[in-house]
């Protein structure tokens, strides 16, 4: 877990803490070559968030920095 994703877990109530991380992993950060990772696992927090974003990112698999698109997954 990042700073950031322990320190809103730490001073947040409890169920908005697990409802941030549960919302968090749903959301799919999908690199153009297909490989896909949760905001969560990458050390992000999207929490109660609209829209489908792109952000421009590093990939693990591929090597290649490209425009990653954001997507929650139901």
């Amino acid at each position: 877990m990042t700073f950031i994703q322990r320190f809103f877990t730490r001073i947040l109530p409890r169920a908005w803490a697990e409802s941030m991380r549960a919302e968090s992993e749903q959301w799919m950060v999908q690199c153009p070559c297909g490989f896909e990772r949760s905001v969560w696992e990458m050390g992000g927090i999207r929490w109660k968030a609209v829209g489908n974003p792109r952000r421009r990112g590093g990939c693990p698999q591929c090597g290649q920095v490209t425009w990653h698109t954001l997507q929650k997954r139901e």
